[in-house]
């Protein structure tokens, strides 16, 4: 890895999985080395995969194969600026159909526990607005699990 700055993020035992996952998943994003342990560690043994580098939509990563003694958890999060509902669709439910979980206001977690915000723009764009249209799309989204774009852009026209 050639980044200055690059995330770590903690898995049990199947770090190399979940980057291909993502890989799949999002465009400007692979896998690019798998680095296995030189000797046995707590949890592991000589030759298993221990580091994975990976990027997500660009963003430099690097999943551990640390084992159970951490885990994710909200206070983490990818979020995912989307430019219409069926990119919408497609990221919450390749996350969420792969053994996830919905949650609300546009989060959910994939099989891993990572949390992940797939956010439309038009939603970001009405809470910078301000004032009512703010209002009224950030109403509009306290009730929802996956964001629906045509109901954040009614409740931006009022």
């Amino acid at each position: 890895m050639n980044a200055k700055n690059t995330i770590c993020l903690w898995y049990d035992k199947d770090a190399e999985e979940a980057a291909r996952f993502y890989a799949a998943t999002f465009p400007d994003s692979k896998v690019t080395a798998v680095r296995r342990a030189p000797g046995d560690f707590p949890g592991g043994k000589a030759g298993d995969v221990l580091t994975v580098e990976f990027t997500v939509l660009g963003v430099p990563c690097v999943g551990l194969n640390g084992g159970p003694a951490f885990k994710h958890s909200e206070a983490f999060s990818f979020q995912v600026a989307t430019d219409d509902q069926k990119e919408t669709d497609r990221y919450w439910n390749a996350i969420v159909g792969n053994g996830g979980q919905e949650s609300q206001c546009g989060w959910c977690k994939d099989r891993w526990g990572l949390s992940w915000q797939i956010t439309p723009r038009t939603l970001t764009e009405a809470m910078a607005a301000g004032g009512a249209e703010a209002k009224r799309a950030f109403d509009a989204m306290m009730s929802m699990k996956k964001i629906d774009v045509a109901k954040i852009e009614a409740a931006r026209r009022g």
